[in-house]
């Protein structure tokens, strides 16, 4: 190539080089908005969303699990439904924000512990919201079984046992002392059927084909106290209020949080845990 067409080329292709670089910048500033700078809900480490109240939720696409008290503060969150994206299983909710498909998570704190844990790509954000009750659900008016589970609560409490079945799965002192029925309990009251979701580590999960977790013992306990058998039925979360004010099940425990739309159809014993509603973001 001529010494004079070899200038002309190098000119050509600076000029090119520059149209480039100056349309990519005009292309970040559209996508961070007319001001330039990025949403709240967003960091300046690549983009990285972050959330430091309720607030930054409003533009979000939120996983949740469907009838859940997540679902209910995430719904008062955003700006539109459209952006609530509902799941049976937390578990699924999660497998949506790896792979992109949402920008968050709103699900109870102890779950959340465990899928972070078992995912080092993903992070917990807490002290958003306030914290909550946990107790178990029972038909409306059937303060009879009320009175006698408050009653064993109350022991049971007392005795330490709610707190070494709690501890036997959350904290250091997790599967060190799992709860056994005495010998000698008398179970001939009959069946109390509990209502359940299985899908909330360490409240209820799956092990194999057993229905294990927090809920699932302390029920267990409570029927010692009281001489009945326990009988666990899993379902979708959504149902089981429905199924206690059936009659297809005595009471449901699911790490329920007491509140005052399920106060409307049904009622609730006296709490045994607390806890709160977290977002999980990804690192």
């Amino acid at each position: 190539m001529k010494k004079k067409n070899m200038k002309k080329f190098a000119a050509l292709t600076l000029a090119a080089a520059m149209a480039v670089s100056m349309t990519a910048c005009g292309e970040k500033a559209d996508d961070a908005g007319t001001d330039g700078t990025e949403s709240s809900a967003s960091s300046d480490n690549g983009g990285a969303i972050e959330v430091t109240s309720a607030d930054d939720l409003k533009t979000l696409e939120i996983g949740v699990q469907t009838g859940t008290t997540g679902d209910s503060l995430a719904s008062e969150a955003v700006e539109k439904d459209s952006q609530m994206h509902r799941y049976n299983k937390g578990a699924d909710a999660v497998q949506a924000l790896k792979t992109g498909q949402i920008d968050a998570v709103v699900i109870d704190s102890q779950p959340a512990a465990k899928f972070v844990e078992a995912n080092d790509d993903l992070k917990i954000v807490d002290g958003i919201f306030d914290l909550e009750e946990y107790a178990i659900a029972l038909k409306k008016g059937n303060t009879e079984l009320q009175e006698k589970i408050n009653g064993a609560l109350s022991e049971l409490k007392e005795d330490g046992t709610i707190d070494e079945i709690i501890s036997n799965y959350i904290g250091d002192e997790a599967g060190e002392h799992p709860y056994t029925s005495p010998e000698d309990t008398d179970r001939s009251n009959g069946t109390l059927i509990m209502a359940t979701n299985a899908e909330f580590e360490p409240y209820e999960y799956k092990v194999g084909d057993d229905i294990v977790g927090i809920d699932p013992d302390i029920a267990q306990a409570i029927c010692d106290k009281l001489g009945y058998e326990l009988q666990i039925d899993d379902m979708a979360f959504e149902s089981i209020l429905a199924a206690i004010s059936s009659g297809k099940a005595d009471f449901g425990a699911a790490g329920m949080t007491v509140n005052e739309e399920r106060l409307e159809s049904v009622d609730f014993t006296d709490t045994y845990a607390s806890a709160e509603q977290v977002v999980i973001l990804k690192k």
